[in-house]
């Protein structure tokens, strides 16, 4: 599970669960009342009241409830819907008025396209709450019974799937990044492919939870896709589903270099990157000349494990600060004392596939001077999700604070510029962070300037590895050159206009 919000969302997240082991008890008292008013009373007991306009705004959907739901006089599921919105207006990260959040709770139960009377209270609920959250932020969501467990596997990095990191754009399912080794790079899809069609069937119209719903399967069934890819048009992938097995952390020599790959950021980062340095510094010893960290099309995951990363090739200085709409629970986060690599020269190659934890990551070696970064520049996802859990079921994934890099700018539909850019002569537009509907803007004074960071075309590099990886090659040279401008003289770089 992705715990990554404030010291506040962790309480509201044991209170909830603390209600829901105390149920045995509560069911006991309060005769005539049912278990979810209970629950819902118990954990609502220490709530401030709400504000006239926010009352007056849950009467508005109650309206819509009784005219809708068919059963009306049962009231359990509107208090449900209540708790949840409570959570919503108090704990995202920026204000939004009341009327906007119903709004989008109204419009949730009329694209249903029900007549009323016809709705069961659950699903009522549930169309207007995945509608209400999932108009603050594309990577905000309401998650069903089945959809909050899965949020306690993916972070293990086994889960079951495609192997693909997404989000929603233009009411289709965007790929972040497909995750190695796995059906979904096998069959060749690639960061910024839209899925149009699963089986034939349309996305459009469809939440991001219940396109994934619509993904999900037994290991071993076979699943079709329909891709759109500029360039390319549309046309169909078949992929057989797998169990999701993630090595977070490879690792290989390349010459008198290390080579460290962080595919993902899931609890394996920390031992996997020890075990990393230590067997480089066991091959290598003094010959090390180098160490190149590939976070490429690497999507993120849990914050801790990025702050571990970026910690064992600091010494001291900030890696990033968390802050949402209170000031008083904003934190810092600084390095201690020990480089794994020991002070050898570093290249971290970051792409537009580069999102979240990897761009803090990326954003604190750079700011630093530890590491020079290469490739282009990063996708910008710098909010963070807290996941609230719900009364009896199901939970809030919701933005609640933003990550700030240490030059005091959002990475927020910003990202993380290169030091030096390595692609194609003419690069072709990629839609990131900043392009999706419903982004938060990006925060701070930093605008971003590309006009005077050099340029390397890939195919100025010799390919390195098994893959023939020209962007490696631009990286291991640019470590045997010893120098941006020693690598620059002998590539060939030039400014880019």
């Amino acid at each position: 599970m992705i715990w990554r919000g404030s010291p506040r969302a962790l309480a509201l997240t044991a209170a909830a669960f603390m209600a829901l082991a105390l149920l045995p008890s509560i069911s006991g008292c309060s005769a005539g009342q049912s278990t979810l008013s209970r629950v819902l009373d118990a954990l609502s007991n220490d709530e401030k009241p709400l504000p006239a306009e926010a009352k007056q705004q849950l009467k508005r959907f109650e309206t819509v409830y009784r005219a809708y739901s068919t059963e009306p006089d049962k009231t359990e599921r509107l208090e449900y819907f209540g708790f949840a919105y409570r959570r919503v207006r108090a704990n995202y990260v920026k204000e939004i008025p009341d009327a906007t959040l119903i709004d989008a709770a109204v419009k949730g139960v009329r694209e249903t396209k029900a007549k009323p009377g016809s709705l069961p209270p659950k699903k009522l609920v549930k169309a207007a709450l995945e509608s209400m959250v999932a108009s603050l932020d594309s990577h905000s969501a309401y998650l069903d019974a089945d959809e909050f467990r899965e949020s306690f596997v993916r972070t293990k990095g086994e889960f079951g799937g495609l192997g693909i990191e997404i989000t929603m754009e233009d009411g289709l399912v965007k790929v972040i990044a497909p995750i190695e080794g796995t059906p979904a790079e096998q069959a060749g899809l690639k960061a910024g492919d839209l899925i149009t069609h699963v089986d034939g069937e349309p996305i459009k119209g469809k939440t991001l939870p219940q396109a994934v719903k619509r993904m999900r399967g037994r290991a071993g069934t076979r699943i079709s896709l329909t891709i759109r890819r500029p360039g390319f048009g549309d046309f169909p992938v078949t992929l057989t589903r797998a169990i999701i097995k993630i090595k977070a952390v490879r690792w290989r020599i390349e010459g008198d270099i290390g080579y460290v790959r962080v595919a993902r950021f899931t609890e394996k980062v920390e031992t996997g990157i020890e075990k990393a340095l230590a067997g480089i510094h066991e091959k290598l010893g003094p010959r090390l000349a180098g160490v190149v960290l590939d976070l490429r099309n690497n999507p993120g995951g849990l914050l801790d494990q990025s702050l571990v990363l970026a910690d064992n090739f600091l010494d001291e200085g900030e890696i990033v600060s968390i802050r949402g709409r209170d000031p008083d629970r904003d934190r810092s986060h600084k390095a201690v004392k020990g480089d794994l690599a020991k002070g050898a020269l570093m290249v971290v190659l970051i792409n537009a596939g580069s999102a979240s934890a990897s761009e803090i990551v990326a954003s604190a070696l750079q700011f630093h001077g530890r590491a020079t970064l290469m490739g282009v520049r990063s996708f910008g996802k710098g909010s963070v999700q807290t996941i609230l859990p719900l009364p009896v079921e199901g939970g809030i994934r919701m933005t609640t604070a933003l990550f700030y890099a240490p030059n005091g700018n959002t990475i927020q539909a910003r990202g993380v510029t290169p030091n030096i850019f390595l692609g194609p002569a003419k690069e072709t537009k990629r839609r990131r962070e900043s392009d999706l509907p419903g982004a938060i803007p990006a925060v701070g004074k930093q605008k971003l300037k590309a006009q005077n960071r050099p340029t390397v075309p890939e195919d100025a590099c010799p390919a390195a590895g098994e893959k023939e990886d020209r962007q490696l090659g631009c990286a291991l040279a640019f470590l045997h050159a010893g120098s941006a401008k020693n690598f620059l003289a002998m590539i060939g770089g030039r400014p880019r206009i």
